[in-house]
């Protein structure tokens, strides 16, 4: 049933209202995606502070130039769906992307594009951006690291106090 123009702009200013809120954006194609999938995948990226959207080509165009967005929707082919996230840049990416490898062997979701800080990203980097360590797997590496010379040091020091106690206890058992 076709929305009238009060529907329509509810619409409109949602997307505005998400599209001012989100830090990245990850534009999805879908084909045949099954109501299940759409939950599971829902379910996922809410867990990672993300927001999956459909609306209209034509209301997204418009919330996207409202919001000095120079991209136009309607170059992408089928039904498109918009990912906000809200907390993690990189988390819609990452989560569409394990979700299509683990669930999704025919490709019935597809990156389409994205933005992230005011910048398009085309499919390659988006595709690019999912394989990426995540913001946590990122931070313990860094600490990691940043702990690999003290653990080091300890080490050193400790095998030095080790040698010492070896020659002491052959000493002793010589005696």
């Amino acid at each position: 049933m076709p929305k009238n123009k009060i529907q329509k702009g509810e619409i409109f200013r949602t997307l505005n209202e998400k599209i001012k809120k989100s830090k990245s954006m990850v534009f999805a194609g879908f084909n045949a995606f099954g109501v299940k999938d759409n939950e599971n995948l829902r379910d996922q990226l809410r867990a990672t502070g993300s927001e999956y959207y459909v609306a209209k080509k034509t209301l997204m165009n418009l919330a996207l130039k409202e919001n000095n967005l120079d991209i136009n929707v309607r170059d992408f082919d089928g039904k498109v769906a918009a990912i906000f996230s809200y907390e993690d840049e990189v988390a819609p990416a990452k989560v569409l992307g394990t979700f299509r490898k683990d669930k999704d062997k025919e490709g019935r979701i597809f990156f389409l594009g994205g933005i992230l800080e005011g910048k398009l990203l085309s499919k390659q980097q988006v595709e690019a951006l999912s394989e990426l360590p995540s913001k946590l797997e990122l931070q313990s590496r860094l600490v990691g690291t940043l702990n690999a010379p003290i653990s080091g040091f300890v080490n050193v020091l400790g095998g030095t106090l080790r040698s010492l106690v070896t020659v002491l206890k052959a000493i002793e058992e010589k005696k």
